[in-house]
């Protein structure tokens, strides 16, 4: 098999792939909202070998992740709006303007520059010159505001996955002060939305979509607190997904051993063995420390 280095020869597949009358039916028939969901996936994918420490498969996932990227501009070029090279111009200019200490005329070293907090504060100021540029040059293509009130959420995409979707929004929010300066207040806040929740479990004539409403309120309410503590709650929820197939495997494996299926063992026997997961996890964990 050749040994390719080169992105050329990755634009050429692409490009092969695309070509009508010669190319790749399925590929042919893809616009970018059918791909959009395939490049939110391997994003995931990524992330999953990382969490994995698994090197050799995070280099696949990046393989994968970066056709993507090819993918939607060879269709973006096709359309006339722009082509790889634009893509790969705009992300270097974007890197280098936002980085003035270390490409740019920024006294002092990058270590200094950061220790003093410039960074930071310098990477704001760039974004917003940025924000301010592109409402212009959308303008000037006759394409309509990016967000739909001048909102300073709107530069959070609204087709993020809520948890992160929900992380950016507080984030933003609490840059102008829209923030609680205290973690225990946010715990408050949770137990308030509890509070809602059983209530509204306890009236008969509540409706499901008043749960429901219940319940995005909690979630937002933890995220928050996640965030307070600095702590990535997708992380954290990745981890204990994690944790919850270990013990439901250890579940599968005893009940097994017994030539019991996990129906006929019934909830009690799950939840001895779980809990007996759930002890040697600790103890391990312990002698570890």
């Amino acid at each position: 098999m050749a040994n390719y280095h080169n992105i050329d020869r990755l634009l050429e597949i692409m490009a092969a792939l695309r070509t009508a009358g010669t190319g790749c039916p399925w590929d042919l028939k893809q616009d970018f909202s059918t791909i959009a969901p395939y490049t939110i996936e391997e994003a995931y994918e990524v992330a999953d070998a990382i969490e994995r420490e698994d090197m050799d498969d995070l280099r696949l996932e990046l393989g994968d992740l970066l056709l993507q990227s090819v993918y939607h501009a060879r269709m973006a070029e096709e359309a006339g709006h722009f082509d790889f090279g634009d893509v790969v111009e705009g992300i270097c200019n974007k890197m280098i303007r936002r980085h003035p200490h270390v490409f740019g005329d920024e006294d002092g070293t990058a270590e200094e520059y950061s220790a003093k907090g410039l960074a930071k504060g310098t990477w704001e100021r760039i974004k917003a010159e940025e924000k301010q540029e592109a409402v212009g040059r959308r303008e000037k293509l006759g394409l309509p505001p990016k967000g739909i009130s001048n909102s300073i959420l709107d530069d959070v995409p609204t087709k993020l996955p809520p948890m992160m979707s929900a992380t950016k929004l507080q984030k933003k929010a609490s840059k102008v002060g829209f923030d609680w300066n205290d973690p225990h207040a946010v715990l408050d806040k949770i137990r308030e939305e509890t509070n809602e929740i059983e209530e509204e479990l306890n009236r008969s004539s509540t409706k499901k979509a008043r749960i429901a409403d219940e319940i995005g309120d909690l979630l937002f309410a933890v995220v928050n607190l996640a965030r307070h503590l600095e702590i990535d709650p997708e992380s954290a929820l990745r981890n204990t997904n994690s944790k919850f197939r270990r013990r439901f495997a250890y579940v599968e494996e005893n009940i097994s051993e017994k030539t019991k299926s996990l129906q006929s063992a019934g909830l009690e026997q799950m939840e001895e063995l779980w809990a007996n997961a759930k002890s040697k996890e600790k103890a391990s964990a312990k002698n570890h420390n």
